[in-house]
């Protein structure tokens, strides 16, 4: 494999564990009010991706992979509703641990990065149209 393949292939790794991880924000985004159904559950819990580099032996490159999805063990927070079915004794209802401004800050993130890989793809390709171009002529 070339050098130029091999940085397509690594660009997209990293562009596969991005779209996993803003798959995994737009779940957290969905699920920022959701509550239990009884005063006993619990609400849905914001879930956290991580990565990790892996050898990829068949081509000598270092890709992009996803390590786990960790559940954030962070508080749930709390909101003074007592006539929520879920409510406690208290009149408190459990709210997730989904903070939406956290989620657009790790969207964004997630957007960039997979930007920045689209673009390495592309000038990886435009690199090899050129070579065939000079090659051609």
């Amino acid at each position: 494999m070339n050098d130029l393949s091999l940085a397509m292939r690594i660009a997209a790794s990293g562009m596969q564990a991005q779209s996993y991880r803003m798959r995994t924000v737009a779940e957290n985004m969905a699920n920022a009010d959701s509550t239990a159904r009884t005063p006993d559950g619990e609400p849905y819990r914001r879930r956290v991706v991580s990565f990790r580099n892996e050898l990829d032996r068949a081509v000598g490159a270092r890709l992009v992979r996803v390590d786990r999805v960790t559940q954030d063990r962070s508080e749930f927070r709390r909101r003074l509703d007592p006539q929520h079915p879920a409510a406690d004794a208290e009149g408190y209802v459990q709210l997730p641990n989904v903070n939406p401004l956290i989620e657009a800050m790790d969207m964004r993130q997630a957007q960039r990065s997979y930007e920045a890989n689209v673009s390495m793809i592309e000038i990886a390709r435009n690199m090899v149209q050129r070579t065939i171009d000079i090659l051609r002529g």
